[in-house]
């Protein structure tokens, strides 16, 4: 099993301050925790990624959009929304963060890697075609969905959102394209106000579940293979993408479901098998949500012990 840890040290110079959520503490928190598992660390092909060029964000973003971000960078920076950040360096860290998981699409499909984990910012899965909202500013794992159906003829792709937050940027991003299927459980009502059960997109690809806070681990965990199941009854992907929010653990600042490391890793573990079966264990996590940095950073841990070892 050969898992790919790609990062970038450009998503280091999106800078929202330390006072905002999504700061770059949460990112460096991950490499911190590496170093105390040095079985872990030596069994990972530890790779840095590239940059998403503005064509390869095309296939998800409108052109003037990509343009705006890279301009308001070049100028310094502003806000594409009270909560949602430019900053000068944020170009050069959001096109890593897209790059990073299209690198990792190119490494899993040519089958130089099994599987990979994206260790990246800003987030991506709230991001829109024409604009950037909920911290996010490129719909990472949308467009990796978007770039394994354009470059690797990819016919099948499933992507699991368990962030805490619906995932509207992946959701608007993907529900017209029949190949992609998109499930997403999240808190309800919470923000940003969307992922209703009835929300199932033009082609009937959208499994949302929305939940209530507060409920057991297992009540989440149990929707969630049902949502997956659905999704899947019809469906064997050729290539599995998770949006990985860690949001969604007990404590966390933004969040009130109550799942723990141990329970994200189970479900991951399952998910490889899955994947094992369906395409030849071709499954890759980037990093969404998460705002607890050293709870975050233990869950990635057991993320990555179960992809190494599966």
């Amino acid at each position: 099993m050969s898992v790919a840890f790609l990062s970038h040290p450009d998503c280091g110079l999106h800078d929202t301050g330390w006072e905002h959520p999504e700061h770059v503490g949460r990112l460096r928190a991950i490499p911190s925790a590496l170093k105390y598992h040095p079985d872990l660390f030596h069994a990972l092909q530890h790779l840095e990624g590239r940059h998403a060029t503005p064509e390869e964000l095309a296939l998800a973003h409108d052109a003037a959009y990509i343009a705006r971000v890279e301009a308001m960078a070049a100028d310094g920076g502003g806000r594409l929304d009270p909560d949602t950040v430019v900053s000068s360096g944020s170009w050069l860290a959001a096109t890593a963060a897209a790059g990073c998981v299209l690198d990792a699409v190119d490494r899993v499909m040519a089958g130089t890697s099994t599987s990979a984990f994206c260790a990246v910012r800003p987030p991506g899965h709230h991001a829109v075609r024409e604009r950037g909202m909920g911290f996010c500013l490129f719909g990472n794992v949308a467009l990796g969905a978007l770039y394994a159906i354009a470059q690797h003829d990819a016919q099948r792709v499933l992507i699991v959102d368990w962030d805490v937050h619906h995932g509207n940027g992946t959701q608007a991003l993907v529900e017209h394209e029949p190949r992609i299927r998109f499930v997403s459980m999240h808190q309800w009502p919470w923000y940003p106000g969307t992922g209703a059960a009835d929300e199932r997109g033009p082609h009937g690809t959208l499994f949302n579940v929305p939940m209530p806070p507060g409920l057991a681990p297992s009540v989440y965990t149990d929707a969630l293979w049902s949502a997956i199941d659905a999704a899947t009854a019809d469906f064997v992907p050729d290539l599995v993408l998770v949006s990985a929010g860690f949001d969604s653990l007990a404590g966390d600042p933004l969040g009130e479901f109550t799942w723990t490391a141990a329970d994200l890793a189970s479900i991951m573990r399952t998910l490889m098998k899955r994947a094992d079966s369906w395409c030849d264990g071709r499954i890759i996590a980037a990093l969404e949500g998460g705002y607890a940095p050293e709870a975050t950073a233990e869950a990635v841990m057991a993320q990555l012990h179960v992809m190494v070892e599966s």
